[in-house]
């Protein structure tokens, strides 16, 4: 049966992933799963190829397509992505599948039939285009991440960023903050997120918080020129603005 190879940097969705590939057929493989393009060159390095690879777009260590500019990957690849349609509408020129996040079943049920019925005979994805992937790397460089998969329990749920007031680091770990006052942990470090998301829409306060321009009740003048703000969300501290970061924050809020 076949052996496949999952490359994605945030964990509840490799292991959904992981979930709906053995439904799919628990014979099928899962050889490892990797989080970034620097592990999956060395994978392929030291590894023969596996049958087929789901690949993120978007890794921890930067875009996939670096991945293709390092090591051959002999294989047909599905890529994955949080990305709207229309920025990896490229693809289909070359007949490259991919699956929107979050993932369901019916939706990876019909690209791996899909790659069971063209197996062997499907394009390998080193045969496609430097010019192609130049032309999506670029797309995607102008596009934020629109939403964020976190793990409910033995679910996964797909939060907007548009319902997102904040996000803040608490023990080493990172959660987001919905519009409903609800908090989810999601698989990034707080600075990992800052790169990932619009800074029109969300400014990093402090080492702790990064807000929306939702997520604000109330700023108060404070001492030796600070600001005082006062979050949306009940029971939530109280945030000082330093100084030395009110210009670019005023200037933020003005946006």
């Amino acid at each position: 049966m076949y052996q496949v190879l999952i490359i994605e940097d945030e964990k509840a969705a490799s292991e959904w992933l992981r979930k709906l590939i053995l439904k799919f057929d628990p014979r099928i493989t899962v050889l490892a799963t990797l989080d970034s393009v620097g592990r999956t060159v060395e994978w392929f390095q030291q590894n023969q190829a596996p049958d087929l690879v789901f690949m993120d777009i978007q890794l921890s260590d930067g875009l996939s397509f670096g991945i293709f500019e390092q090591v051959q990957v002999p294989c047909p690849v599905i890529f994955t992505t949080a990305y709207e349609e229309y920025a990896i509408k490229a693809f289909k020129v070359n007949s490259i599948d991919y699956l929107l996040k979050p993932i369901s079943f019916d939706e990876l049920e019909t690209a791996l039939l899909k790659f069971k019925n063209q197996e062997k005979r499907v394009q390998p994805v080193q045969a496609v285009t430097i010019e192609l992937l130049n032309k999506v790397q670029e797309m995607l460089r102008k596009q934020y991440k629109t939403r964020f998969v976190i793990k409910v329990g033995e679910h996964l749920k797909s939060v907007p960023v548009e319902e997102i007031l904040f996000f803040y680091s608490l023990e080493k770990a990172t959660y987001l903050c919905t519009a409903d006052f609800r908090t989810y942990l999601v698989d990034y470090s707080l600075d990992r997120v800052s790169e990932m998301v619009d800074e029109r829409r969300f400014f990093r306060i402090n080492r702790k918080y990064m807000l929306s321009n939702l997520s604000i009740a109330d700023i108060v003048v404070y001492s030796n020129s600070r600001l005082k703000i006062k979050l949306k969300k009940p029971g939530e501290e109280n945030i000082i603005v330093s100084r030395d970061k009110v210009p670019a924050f005023k200037e933020w809020l003005d946006m």
